[in-house]
């Protein structure tokens, strides 16, 4: 295969890719993540592109004399969603790249 038929190859992977991983965002903006900690009273829920949607608190974990307990379950609630977002986001675009061949681009360049 010439340089030029090579380059153009990677070209359109590279193109497809691009709109692969477009498509990808895309959907990941759409997709819901859901963390809930202290056994379901304060729940987080973020987007796959890791933006925190909402946090819900049961009222029965408020405790004005406790506010810090308060505090740790959110903290540990939105870190655990967006984790999980992280993830999903990973799971989502790692495996967009893995048929591109760029073997031969030190050839083409060279």
């Amino acid at each position: 295969m010439t340089n030029q038929k090579q380059l153009n190859q990677m070209m359109r992977q590279v193109q497809k890719m691009q709109a692969d991983m477009a498509a990808a965002q895309e959907a990941l903006a759409t997709e819901l993540v859901e963390a809930s900690v202290g056994g379901g009273t304060v729940k987080a829920v973020a987007t796959g592109t890791g933006q925190l949607q909402s946090v819900s608190i049961s009222p029965d974990v408020v405790d004005p004399d406790d506010v810090e307990m308060l505090e740790d379950l959110v903290v540990a609630a939105v870190t655990e969603a967006l984790r999980m977002a992280q993830d999903l986001a990973q799971q989502r675009m790692g495996g967009l790249t893995a048929g591109l061949d760029v073997g031969g681009l030190g050839g083409l360049l060279g």
